[in-house]
């Protein structure tokens, strides 16, 4: 499993090994996928409701080991109606975190596997403030939150 860290620029925390992309030139490459229910919840017609209800829980900070561990585990768990996930930290700008591809075909395709890539990111402890999260979904609309410490901070 890869971990991913965080570092300082520019007064704002970037995260290290995600990438840094701009809104309009990541949207161009896009495509919106054909709404159809599966009953898997694979599409943005599907997890788009379950995505709004648990807004709350898109995130999470857990301090560990005298460190701040930001977990996205919760949008991993309903990436398959998503295409796009980017966070940004303390301000910094929003920066991609891979979406693994689903499991198709098998009877559970938003499961996370250890092959799937990280679900968290490291930090100093104390250090993350406040999480923005941009989700797009799978047709192509978008979502957007900020959070601040104490509204995920796990105890």
């Amino acid at each position: 499993m890869r971990i991913v860290t965080m570092a300082m620029a520019a007064g704002a925390l970037a995260l290290s090994g995600l990438s840094a992309t701009g809104t309009a030139q990541a949207q161009s490459t896009l495509q919106a996928e054909p709404q159809v229910a599966t009953g898997q919840f694979t599409t943005a017609l599907e997890v788009r409701p379950i995505m709004n209800a648990t807004k709350s829980s898109w995130v999470a900070v857990r301090e560990y080991e005298g460190k701040d561990l930001l977990y996205v585990s919760h949008i991993m768990a309903w990436r398959c109606g998503l295409v796009r996930l980017r966070v940004g930290v303390n301000g910094g700008q929003l920066q991609e975190w891979t979406l693994p591809p689903c499991h198709l075909g098998t009877n559970a395709p938003n499961a996370v596997t250890p092959d799937d890539g990280p679900i968290y990111v490291e930090a100093p402890l104390g250090l993350i403030q406040e999480v923005a999260v941009e989700i797009t979904y799978d047709d192509l609309e978008t979502d957007f939150a900020v959070y601040q410490r104490p509204q995920v901070l796990m105890p």
